[in-house]
């Protein structure tokens, strides 16, 4: 019988913290953003959708080499004539079904002041195929 008791009074005081801890936020401004029309801001550091710049890469495989999941792969520009690398690329290529967001492709570049991968702040960006996570950028 005292074991009944105390059952009920264990339920009892758990659903009670649990409605407490609901009223004490009834009553704070809301926290919800009308999403189409209001944007979240993003943080300074937030790692969004790669960007990548044609003009300022040199080439240096860096970027592929820094790459843990190997989702990286360019092609430098070969001078037919000299046959010797130049500093410019043939194609650039990011497979993000494989990226993990970890920064170390940007890190990694060394192209300053603008890094020629780079994340942007942008987090509106949707895949609907597999076909579409493979994007090549070509020279």
């Amino acid at each position: 019988m005292i074991l009944y008791f105390k059952t009920i009074y264990k339920v009892s005081a758990a659903l009670l913290s649990g409605m407490w801890v609901t009223f004490k936020w009834m009553f704070r401004p809301s926290m919800t953003l009308q999403y189409p029309h209001e944007k979240a801001v993003t943080p300074e550091r937030f790692r969004g959708t790669l960007v990548f710049d044609k003009d300022t890469c040199t080439a240096c495989n860096l970027c592929v080499k820094a790459c843990p999941t190997a989702c990286i792969s360019l092609e430098p520009y070969v001078d037919p004539a000299t046959n010797k690398r130049l500093a410019k690329i043939n194609w650039y290529q990011i497979d993000f079904g494989k990226c993990n967001y970890c920064r170390l492709c940007e890190e990694a570049c060394p192209t300053k002041p603008v890094k020629s991968v780079r994340h942007s702040h942008g987090y509106e960006w949707t895949m609907t195929d597999r076909k579409e996570m493979h994007v090549k950028w070509v020279r």
